[in-house]
């Protein structure tokens, strides 16, 4: 072992230009100010707000002749053509067959994305008005008439009409009924009115947003804050599902909807996915945008687009690995058209400065979007270096790998598009190593057909690996810089110009936004100035691991503006290579996979990088791979910690967040008992009664897996969100003074008719608990929930006007 001073001498350049640090004193952050400069950073005490977006997995429960999907594919043109396709020998017999299996051989009666029906005439006049509006071809245009696809949505049967849509729009169906049934209160109409378009339509899955922006303060629990406004949400969410169950008469027919947190796209669904064409997969899965857009027509074109688009980058990947040697022989696999990661499911959650926002806002300020630019993405860069920290850690997607998806054109995705050929020949030797893939000391990936990879898997006990955080890998999370077009060189409109340069490769389209793993909210477009970080898979508790990473993101966000404006650290000290972006995107990649060690050159020209391996123990100089340095991943990370601890350390006292870096510590020193991966590992094994993931088989454990986020896991995040809503409602309940306090105990009164709100929200918990509360309870709860959301709203926008 060598050692690292010798290795890694002080060469941060102090001489470069410092623009950077003149456009912070724009915003009134001067070092000199010995006792204000920490204050007046952007992200730093009182200046940061929080809002996240959570995509959730949605399942319809019931048999095949009552449930949409099983329905839907059975009266298709589709199925039609390749039956008679297949009798006149023009089609494989196979593709019926497996077209039958699927349609005959769930078991579980569980239709993962599947669509619900059920007659008009439960829908109350105002929920029927919202869906009358959303059918138009533009929201905003009474006279315009319905979409070209409306009849998709309403069908006859039995002289009678009838409603076809995605569970996610259900969710604002369910909402505008239960706030348009029996009339409510003023308080919760309006409020009703006003969250109803935070449930979108969107893309696959069913997505929501925050209900209000929320400030990350000491006094209000940092990062606990949006962690608890988002459960919340997810507890309005469960009861809008389950009053949908009752009112809509879903249940009545044989249809029971679940909503929760899953990360994967669903098993059956990938199977599906093989063996039907990419335009019908689009018209069973991509929803069509009914809700959160005024021209959802438009919307739902641009989803049909990027689910083509990347389906073709998957396939342009396998030139890739061609040229990275990775593939050698000619037995090549090529990935489906129609590709399944947009079926996969995070949370988004963006972090605001209130003075950058205030700044752009104020033209007199000279603070221009130019200046947001240049330090955005420069903020973004150092930012990058310390995502590794939250892989696993704070969220995670575990998953098993069979052996006969070894294939680097299956198993490694879209990261040719993501790592230069360098550390993508580097990621795939070591995860092979990682995976025990060696027979007689030779490595072996499957070669042929699957019939014979399977024969090949049992004789040679071959079992694959298993995966931290499989989502990451399996979804186009950032987009690689080219040489002519860097994504983050701090000049407006690079993002434009990369975009370019991939869709002339074939790789993406410039219609398309930008793919990063940690993303520039430009005030120009969101009408706030801050990041949004899309690293986020699956939280075990919203309130203990979500909250913590919103206070770690939150911490690393100021530390990086201090960097800048101390000017210890500028573009030119991390630059704009696409050799040197994926050297420091292999880290965080490597950890998604939990390969335990990574390279990188030991004359690389990241500085910044440089500065955390000096840090870091156990460097060495690689054998395999002559120039090059190899590190431990788990190293790296307490060296990152280290840096936090010395760097960060005013930041840390006057954020209140020794507590977060104590409970990070705790998770990197124990990860299976700590870090998130290894909390849901060990909730998935309990259930299968194994003590790894490598005694199961993989498709056992990842069915497994869903079982778990389906049932166990979503009463986990329930019960969690009851809890919260009850504490919450005590402090309300016991605040007589400040604004609109007589008005939420009237409304309150209002609601439960005299009934004790606490033991309404405890026997009425325990029902929806167990699925069993009645339609009325549960409008009675929406509206409780809507009162409680409302005095949220107020109380943060209090502090945000007094800030």
């Amino acid at each position: 072992m060598v050692n690292n001073a010798g290795l890694f001498p002080n060469e941060v350049n102090r001489s470069s230009p410092h623009y950077s640090k003149e456009i912070l004193e724009l915003l009134g952050v001067h070092v000199s100010a010995s006792d204000r400069f920490l204050e007046s950073l952007p992200f730093s005490l009182n200046d940061t707000t929080a809002g996240s977006e959570n995509e959730l997995q949605a399942v319809v429960e019931g048999t095949n002749n009552h449930v949409d999907l099983p329905i839907t594919i059975e009266q298709s043109h589709y199925f039609s053509s390749i039956n008679k396709r297949a009798a006149a020998g023009e089609a494989p017999k196979k593709l019926i067959a497996d077209l039958a299996k699927f349609l005959k051989g769930n078991t579980e009666h569980v239709w993962e994305n599947s669509w619900v029906r059920f007659p008009r005439r439960v829908l109350c006049q105002f929920a029927n008005t919202v869906f009358t509006v959303d059918l138009r071809t533009n929201k905003k245009v009474p006279c315009s008439g319905p979409r070209t696809d409306a009849d998709k949505f309403i069908f006859h049967e039995h002289g009678e009409e009838f409603i076809r849509i995605p569970a996610s729009y259900l969710l604002k169906l369910s909402l505008a009924d239960a706030i348009g049934s029996q009339p409510p209160t003023k308080l919760v109409r309006q409020t009703g009115e006003r969250v109803i378009n935070h449930f979108l339509n969107d893309n696959i899955s069913p997505e929501t947003f925050s209900l209000y922006v929320v400030p990350l303060r000491p006094d209000t629990g940092m990062g606990r804050a949006i962690a608890r406004e988002t459960s919340k949400r997810y507890l309005l969410t469960q009861l809008l599902v389950m009053y949908a169950n009752k009112k809509f008469l879903l249940q009545a027919r044989g249809q029971n909807v679940k909503i929760y947190f899953s990360a994967h796209p669903p098993i059956r669904q990938k199977k599906l996915n093989e063996i039907i064409s990419d335009s019908f997969y689009r018209e069973l899965f991509i929803n069509p945008c009914l809700s959160g857009w005024d021209v959802g027509e438009a919307k739902y074109n641009y989803m049909h687009l990027c689910h083509q688009v990347l389906g073709c980058s998957q396939q342009t990947a396998v030139a890739k690995l061609s040229e990275a040697n990775i593939i050698t022989n000619t037995m090549v696999v090529l990935p489906n058209t129609s590709n399944v990661s947009l079926a996969n499911n995070g949370t988004h959650l963006s972090l605001g400065s209130v003075k950058l926002s205030n700044y752009l806002q104020e033209d007199v300020s000279g603070f221009t979007k130019a200046h947001e630019k240049h330090l955005g993405d420069l903020v973004i860069k150092i930012v990058e270096h310390f995502l590794p920290l939250f892989v696993g850690t704070y969220s995670a997607a575990p998953y098993r790998l069979d052996f006969t998806d070894f294939r680097p054109e299956k198993a490694l995705g879209f990261l040719p598009h993501e790592l230069d050929c360098t550390h993508l020949r580097m990621i795939w030797q070591r995860w092979k190593k990682k995976a025990r893939l060696k027979f007689l000391g030779k490595p072996i990936t499957p070669y042929g057909p699957v019939w014979l990879d399977k024969i090949i898997r049992s004789i040679l006990q071959l079992k694959g690996d298993f995966i931290p955080d499989f989502r990451l890998i399996d979804y186009f999370v950032a987009l690689m810089s080219t040489d002519q077009s860097p994504a983050l060189d701090g000049t407006l409109d690079n993002g434009a110009r990369l975009k370019k340069d991939l869709a002339d490769l074939g790789i993406f389209d410039t219609r398309m936004s930008l793919y990063l793993l940690y993303r520039l909210r430009e005030f120009d477009t969101m009408g706030f100035s801050g990041f949004e970080g899309r690293y986020y898979s699956l939280f075990l508790s919203l309130e203990g691991d979500m909250g913590r990473a919103a206070d770690l993101q939150t911490l690393v966000n100021a530390l990086a503006f201090k960097y800048i404006a101390e000017g210890n650290v500028t573009h030119s000290h991390i630059p704009d290579d696409p050799a040197i972006e994926s050297e420091r995107r292999q880290i965080f990649f490597g950890a998604a996979i939990g390969i335990p060690t990574f390279y990188v050159h030991k004359n690389t020209s990241n500085l910044f990088l440089k500065k955390i391996l000096a840090q870091t123990r156990m460097v060495r100089h690689s054998r395999r791979y002559p120039g090059y340095l190899r590190i431990y991943h788990a190293e790296y990370c307490k060296a990152l910690v280290k840096i936090l601890q010395e760097d960060a350390a005013a930041l840390i006292e006057m954020l209140e967040l020794k507590e977060t870096m104590e409970d990070l510590l705790q998770r990197l020193a124990d990860p299976d008992r700590y870090s998130v991966a290894g909390k849901l590992t060990s909730g998935i094994l309990n259930k299968l009664n194994a003590h790894s993931p490598m005694d199961i088989m993989a498709d056992e454990f990842n069915r497994a897996a869903e079982k778990y986020y389906r049932d166990s896991l979503r009463k986990s995040h329930l019960a969690e969100s009851l809890r919260i809503l009850e504490e919450d409602f005590r402090r309300l309940c016991t605040t007589r003074s400040g604004v609109g306090s007589d008005d939420y105990h009237e409304a309150i009164q209002n609601i439960l008719e005299n009934r004790n709100l606490s033991k309404f929200l405890d026997d009425v918990g325990n029902d929806v608990m167990e699925d069993r509360a009645s339609e009325d309870d549960l409008r009675r709860f929406i509206h409780l929930m809507l009162i409680n959301i409302d005095y949220d709203t107020r109380q943060s926008e209090m502090i945000k006007k007094f800030s």
